[in-house]
């Protein structure tokens, strides 16, 4: 569905709402050409109580952490983006929607040196399902490891969100989207495997559950610490800081994604090998079930989780 096919009239741009349309920039703004930009996505879930964000103070922590590397200072409050998201969920009356704040550096000068440049700060929300797909959650995606790798941390930093090098995610996933697959998977510089262009990748085997560690060019996803917290809870031993080889997926008795975005999504197929019996394994149908039992506050765990909107 493309944003002219829903209903949401209102962004919030530099402490103020403007209308939809409105919402733009000029087109030599400086995080346009070089990509210096960080941002987060975030889901709000419908549940009882009303409409609550899902982790959502880690999710501003992250997003003025990704700053840091940049010399970018947002010129607003955690307080004050807050209640901007919560009043943009509020006015567009959304039970449930996906959040997308973004800060980057905007017009005054073009060279590569942003110093001359303002830090500009802006927050979307709209309608989203699942990223996946529907189907996807319960029966799983065909992935691919990409010819893509991911880059090192020694070269671009890997734990913040910045837009510019999500042109690696994008070259990723649609090379895997023309080979027939939903996702791809990409291997860092050594050749192990990182992450999906937008997910952290869990595996399990012998009941035990593997993802790779922060020093594997990796996001520290917000969703793959709850995943972490969640199957620890379940009684499963989660193994988070180890490398794992190409070769290890295709033997895997699961595979999983987990992302803001892709939430928890099973992985059936990697390069034509079926994973396990080919689809969602049991594990992760649990740890799956109980993810979402928690987001939609059908259990009073992990309150702590969530600001209510």
């Amino acid at each position: 569905m493309g944003f002219d096919e829903m209903d949401v009239d209102t962004i919030w741009m530099d402490g103020e709402f403007v209308d939809w349309d409105d919402a733009q920039i000029h087109v030599l703004t400086h995080g346009m050409h070089y990509g210096t930009g960080v941002f987060e996505g975030a889901r709000c879930y419908d549940t009882e109580n009303g409409p609550a964000i899902f982790r959502w103070e880690e999710h501003v922590d992250r997003l003025f952490d990704s700053c840091l590397p940049y010399e970018m200072e947002i010129d607003h409050s955690r307080e004050e983006l807050t209640e901007a998201t919560k009043e943009l969920i509020t006015r567009q009356e959304l039970p449930s929607c996906y959040i997308r704040p973004l800060v980057y550096y905007g017009y005054n000068s073009l060279g590569v040196s942003p110093s001359d440049c303002p830090t500009r700060t802006m927050i979307a929300v709209w309608p989203w399902g699942a990223y996946l797909g529907e189907d996807a959650l319960e029966n799983g995606i065909d992935v691919m490891v990409s010819s893509w790798r991911k880059h090192a941390s020694s070269q671009i930093p890997t734990n913040v969100k910045t837009t510019g090098l999500y042109v690696n995610s994008l070259l990723a996933g649609e090379e895997a989207r023309r080979n027939g697959c939903a996702e791809a998977i990409v291997l860092n510089k050594e050749g192990n495997v990182a992450e999906g262009p937008g997910e952290n990748i869990f595996l399990v085997r012998d009941g035990e559950i593997f993802t790779p560690g922060l020093s594997e060019s990796i996001l520290d996803g917000i969703t793959r610490n709850s995943v972490i917290r969640i199957a620890r809870d379940l009684g499963y031993t989660v193994n988070d800081t180890v490398s794992i080889s190409r070769g290890e997926l295709y033997t895997a008795d699961e595979l999983f994604f987990t992302g803001s975005a892709a939430e928890v999504t099973p992985i059936k197929q990697v390069d034509n090998v079926a994973i396990g019996n080919g689809s969602r394994g049991p594990i992760t149908e649990e740890i799956q079930q109980k993810f979402f039992d928690v987001v939609e506050r059908r259990t009073d765990e992990y309150e702590e989780w969530f600001e209510y909107v």
